[in-house]
């Protein structure tokens, strides 16, 4: 049975729940229309998380990204939608999606949303560049 367009996001337990990690996806292919004109609109998502107890299932995203291809959005109303629903369904520690939009009437747009989960910080990076490489000690 050939997969169809669906607006309801799977998830899978957190194998690392203990962690702090970072998952990053990027979607090149997402589409939508323009409520205005009713032309396509064409953009790469990038989707930033640090997981809690769910991660998002790739099948059921890719199948909800394809949903909105018929439908008419404006850049910052459907970034802030994606961001919603993946955070109702994941419940991150932290999501962060970035949607650059392709050139329209001569404009480029990006659009980032973030949500935080209450009472959540993050590590301390670690600036790996700061250690010298056993190959650069000898």
């Amino acid at each position: 049975m050939p997969a169809k367009p669906a607006k309801r996001l799977e998830t899978f337990p957190n194998p690392e729940v203990a962690r702090d990690y970072l998952i990053h996806m990027e979607i090149p292919e997402f589409t939508c229309l323009c409520p205005k004109t009713g032309q396509p609109d064409f953009a790469t998502l990038v989707l930033d998380y640090i997981p809690d107890r769910t991660c998002v299932e790739l099948k059921s995203l890719k199948l909800y990204v394809w949903s909105y291809r018929n439908e008419g959005a404006f850049h910052e109303a459907v970034t802030n939608r994606i961001l919603d629903d993946l955070a109702s369904a994941t419940r991150p520690r932290f999501m962060r999606l970035t949607a650059k939009f392709f050139v329209r009437g001569g404009i480029f747009t990006t659009v980032v949303a973030e949500q935080r989960k209450k009472g959540w910080k993050p590590q301390p990076s670690i600036d790996l560049d700061a250690f010298p490489s056993q190959s650069n000690t000898r």
